[in-house]
């Protein structure tokens, strides 16, 4: 069998579905989940930037080039898993939610 755009595509059910519209989609709820979620990153980053600081001079990792690459996993799996319950994305998404209304 010989494989080309035409047997890869059911043609008649491309006729048959015209392309529906998008302007009824209610587009609210996407753009607070993308803001809560850049918002949540933004938590995370903040978090992960403090403990890289503060855990700079600990050897709790041992001693080492490789030292610096677990503590880098360390910190950044602590924060993402954090992230969101600190507050700061709370206070930053109220902020940002209200200066757009």
């Amino acid at each position: 069998m010989e494989i080309n755009s035409n047997n890869l595509i059911n043609m008649s059910s491309i006729k048959s579905n015209p392309a529906k519209s998008y302007e009824n989609i209610n587009t609210s709820n996407l753009e607070d989940d993308a803001l809560r979620k850049v918002t949540d990153d933004f938590e995370a980053f903040f978090l992960q930037q403090l403990m890289d600081i503060s855990l700079k001079d600990t050897n709790f990792a041992g001693e080492g080039s490789g030292s610096d690459i677990i503590k880098g996993m360390y910190t950044e799996a602590i924060s993402k898993q954090s992230s969101g319950t600190v507050g700061i994305s709370d206070l930053l998404y109220n902020f940002l939610t209200e200066r757009n209304k």
